[in-house]
């Protein structure tokens, strides 16, 4: 990203950067400031993060939905169950699926695990043939302990809806 660029949004906003500025949080920030403020209310947005249905958008059209960014890209995503009743969550879209790599990465806001990052790549095509992609996303996602602890709103938080949203970020 250039400094002072303008960044330009997938509802035609202009956002003038400031010199230097780079939006750059790390996970527990990601975790503790952005995921957890989107559970606690469906209607929070930030300036940085878009919202995207992953099921419903290949990978490359990303960068047209982002708020902001050049390489990297990130967004809230509501989780879609493979099935009604299943906890396992459905990753395939019209031209291909994102496949989990590697082990999951835990976070830690000093000794307390708040989330899990996940790697994903996608795959053209269907499993078991797909064709392996360089798109990668990193699937954030709050984990039950600190499913909004030390919140004055954590009542009001339906126990289900913490698992609802996810993160992701692109590169």
């Amino acid at each position: 990203m250039m400094d002072g660029a303008m960044e330009k949004n997938s509802s035609d906003e202009v956002f003038e950067l400031p010199p230097g500025f780079r939006f750059h949080p790390t996970d527990e920030e990601l975790i503790t400031h952005y995921l957890s403020q989107k559970v606690l209310d469906n209607c929070f947005c930030a300036l940085a993060i878009g919202e995207v249905d992953l099921n419903k958008c290949e990978p490359w059209d990303l960068p047209w939905r982002a708020k902001m960014g050049e390489k990297e890209w990130y967004f809230f995503c509501v989780r879609d169950r493979k099935y009604p009743t299943g906890l396992r969550t459905n990753r395939a879209t019209c031209a291909g699926y994102w496949k989990a790599t590697g082990k999951d990465k835990e976070i830690y806001r000093e000794k307390t695990l708040i989330g899990m990052k996940k790697t994903l790549v996608f795959y053209k095509g269907r499993a078991p043939k797909g064709e392996k992609t360089n798109w990668v996303i990193h699937e954030y996602r709050l984990e039950d302990p600190y499913s909004l602890q030390n919140t004055s709103k954590r009542a009001m938080v339906n126990p289900v809806s913490y698992n609802s949203f996810t993160l992701l970020f692109t590169s």
